[in-house]
């Protein structure tokens, strides 16, 4: 006789899956964290000087915790924000950026993904350090310019750019450069996820949002 499986064991199944509403949700956040970048964008440009691409991602960390948190708790299903690191890499491809830009954030927001599920996604050490691990994600776009040098200046060069912008394209890049701005993401990220978690207890979790 052949046992069926029981009803709890079909309602987790399903409900572990990520449905039609869970992508169109995840969407939705993609999209707000796709404006927290498009403000990093500006203030790394604005205030940033030369320095502005590589510190870009730490930035982004900065600014984004609140997204991520809400998603977090919104979802609480695995592939939410590996989903979430896929839509943002495959802009970043189809806008002219390395492959390297699709890797980090395919690997990042999955490693992310799998570090926040280990707390089932309420945790809060295992949130944030799921948040720092998926910032790293927007280091696509600025790793070649310390370990793909040559092709990053062909391409630069196949855009027209001329010998002059290129120098100053790679005036700061250097090993002390590359220390720093890996850090900054690890530091900024960290208090970009303090404060979503803060912002999630006071405010989004008292209104019914998460």
């Amino acid at each position: 006789m052949t046992s069926q499986p029981s009803p709890v064991s079909t309602v987790e199944t399903t409900t572990n899956r990520l449905s039609t509403a869970d992508l169109i949700t995840v969407g939705v956040f993609a999209a707000l964290y796709f404006v927290m970048v498009c403000v990093a964008t500006l203030v790394s440009t604005l205030f940033t000087g030369g320095f502005g691409s590589i510190f870009l991602p730490a930035i982004a960390a900065l600014i984004s915790g609140p997204v991520f948190m809400l998603l977090a708790a919104r979802l609480g299903k695995f592939g939410g924000i590996t989903v979430m690191g896929l839509v943002i890499g495959l802009f970043l491809f189809v806008s002219g950026h390395f492959a390297l830009s699709f890797v980090a954030s395919l690997v990042f927001p999955l490693a992310a993904d799998l570090i926040a599920r280990a707390g089932r996604y309420r945790g809060r050490t295992s949130l944030l350090v799921s948040y720092v691990v998926f910032s790293y994600g927007l280091t696509g776009p600025i790793l070649p310019l310390w370990f793909m040098k040559d092709a990053y200046v062909a391409s630069l060069e196949a855009r027209g750019k001329d010998a002059a912008y290129i120098e100053g394209v790679f005036a700061h890049i250097n090993a002390g450069t590359f220390v720093v701005s890996m850090a900054a993401i690890l530091v900024c990220a960290l208090l970009g996820g303090w404060f979503g978690q803060r912002l999630m207890r006071k405010h989004f979790a008292k209104a019914g949002i998460a």
